[in-house]
């Protein structure tokens, strides 16, 4: 569990981890006594804490390189320049705010060392997204699972609804902008 939280906060792959659905089923197992509570919050906050650290990291050293060109569908000189007076005007609310929405969970934390975004600053913010994120969706299924009768029945067809609502938003939103969609048609050769 931990590394997981671990690799989705702060690695460029971990958008491909089910992190909600991940904190949420531990939540149930945790009410069955399969896992222990206290622990596994721990783990998950201060996993989710050292992942936007090296996210912050990875974006500081290595977003001079990748964001050097200007015609790359996913980093370009725009976008960093978007993203500095985003995050000079929002960045507090967006770090704590993006720890609930998946794949935008990953980018944050990366997008926030481009930006230069205060250090002191991001970590105030990252601790306290990581804690309301880690704790409250934790015990959501920790309470679910003290609630509901044999809920283990049913946490397969919970846990793909989640994947499903947790992921499609993000890209719907994306797939909808008509510049982004041909952007990526033409770096796909599709277009």
């Amino acid at each position: 569990v931990g590394f997981i939280v671990f690799a989705e906060s702060g690695l460029l792959v971990g958008f491909l981890l089910p992190g909600d659905t991940l904190l949420f089923s531990a939540g149930i197992f945790a009410s069955q006594g399969k896992l222990p509570l206290l622990a596994l919050l721990i783990t998950i906050v201060l996993s989710a804490i050292i992942g936007y650290q090296v996210g912050y990291i990875i974006g500081e050293k290595a977003g001079p390189i990748l964001f050097k060109r200007s015609d790359s569908v996913f980093f370009n000189k725009e976008y960093v320049e978007r993203s500095q007076k985003f995050f000079d005007k929002h960045g507090g609310k967006a770090i704590i705010m993006a720890r609930f929405v998946a794949i935008v969970r990953t980018l944050v934390s990366v997008l926030a060392g481009v930006s230069k975004m205060d250090k002191r600053r991001y970590f105030i913010y990252n601790v306290t997204g990581a804690t309301l994120w880690g704790v409250s969706i934790t015990m959501l299924g920790f309470w679910l699972g003290n609630a509901i009768p044999n809920i283990e029945k049913y946490i397969l067809p919970v846990v793909r609804l989640a994947v499903i609502l947790t992921a499609g938003g993000p890209v719907f939103h994306l797939l909808r902008q008509k510049k982004v969609r041909d952007n990526i048609l033409r770096k796909l050769k599709l277009k």
